[in-house]
């Protein structure tokens, strides 16, 4: 129903003019938009009774059109995503495939199988002698675990795993994994002493900075495999200057290293020596201990054995020890025994007291008897 015959000259509640309610412009009107469109096209077309059919000829051409525009062919090496109003619908295989037209449906083809190469700092080739940039001397210049400045180049091989998350999940999925695989390769780098990382496996460390990059994109679900970290050349100083003070600092720290072994091996000879001297003596005093206690027993039981046979026969045993002592007393001297009739037949005893000073000469002395006044010799007795 037109509103164009009411009351207000003309337009429906929304058309021109002033609403029902007198406040403020009315609306366009819809109806009247639409007739205005349809006489437009009239006027392109031809005139005649066959104005319909050609507009519907026409307008199926343009339908036909549209929706071939829905084919696309996906490459062997790519996965065809379609998205449906721009949110993930379907993924479709290599081949010729078809999705409703954009707006609608719209398709991306990632290209699954290529490895993708980034190379972080360059190489040394790459630079052909100029001087490095700021930016790739801040890639490839890193710190290692014993605070020593070495530049490192490496290359990053990587393809798309799953084209879904690499789609939706980052941006700019270049810069991502080149961000993540210097990351990981300055942690690597940065527990590694600077020798160990000069002259050691560079294999090793690619496989680890290749895990732990593989690891931080799983983390963000990026749907990028990580196929290889490849050290492209020598991990090396900065600089001769930085490398003349590495290999000064590296022969302190071998010096240092030696005299530590030096002093470790005298530890080692020192210590046993002189716990095997301390056991020795332990064992001398303890053989010593061991001799004067098994002698003074020995003593004892000596004593009390002569004890016991002292108080058996008193006058025996007295005089046995008598003559026993008076045998060790005079065993070594020099004796002239004079009987008492030689002492009472007016004999002259004789002590030759230089003989008994000069021992030597004592044994000369013994043997010349002592004579009388008579000129007759004396007797020696026991």
């Amino acid at each position: 129903m037109s509103w164009g015959n009411q009351g207000g000259g003309g337009g429906g509640p929304w058309g021109g003019g002033q609403s029902p309610w007198g406040r403020g412009p009315r609306q366009p009107n819809l109806e009247e938009i639409l007739r205005r469109s349809q006489a437009r096209v009239r006027r392109l077309l031809p005139g005649g009774s066959n104005r319909a059919p050609i507009f519907a000829l026409v307008l199926g051409a343009v339908l036909l059109i549209w929706g071939i525009t829905g084919f696309f062919r996906v490459q062997p090496d790519e996965l065809g995503v379609v998205l449906r109003f721009g949110a993930y619908n379907r993924t479709v295989t290599p081949g010729l495939n078809y999705h409703l037209p954009y707006p609608v449906e719209y398709a991306l083809t990632p290209k699954v199988t290529r490895i993708n190469t980034i190379e972080i700092g360059g190489t040394p080739r790459d630079l052909g002698g100029r001087s490095p940039t700021p930016g790739e001397l801040t890639e490839s210049r890193m710190l290692t675990g014993d605070e020593n400045l070495v530049d490192v180049y490496f290359t990053v091989q990587w393809q798309i795993r799953d084209p879904q998350k690499y789609l939706f999940n980052i941006r700019e999925p270049e810069e991502t994994v080149k961000a993540v695989a210097e990351s990981s390769m300055r942690e690597v780098i940065g527990r590694t002493p600077a020798v160990d990382a000069i002259v050691g496996d560079k294999n090793t460390m690619a496989s680890e900075t290749r895990g732990l990059v593989q690891k931080i994109l799983d983390s963000y679900d990026s749907g990028i495999l990580i196929n290889a970290v490849l050290i492209s050349h020598r991990i090396d100083f900065p600089s001769q200057d930085v490398q003349d003070a590495f290999i000064d600092v590296q022969s302190a720290k071998t010096d240092r290293d030696s005299a530590v072994i030096r002093a470790q091996q005298y530890l080692n000879s020192i210590v046993p020596r002189a716990k095997g001297e301390a056991a020795q003596v332990t064992q001398q005093a303890e053989a010593y201990r061991q001799q004067i206690v098994r002698q003074a027993e020995g003593d004892a039981s000596r004593f009390l054995a002569v004890y016991q046979a002292y108080k058996q026969a008193e006058d025996v045993t007295a005089r046995r020890l008598y003559i026993e002592t008076m045998e060790k007393i005079l065993s070594g001297a020099n004796k002239i025994v004079l009987d008492k009739a030689a002492t009472a037949s007016g004999v002259l005893p004789y002590l030759p007291l230089p003989e008994l000073r000069n021992p030597k000469a004592a044994p000369s002395t013994s043997q010349t008897p002592p004579t009388t006044p008579s000129g007759s010799s004396q007797t020696q007795q026991r």
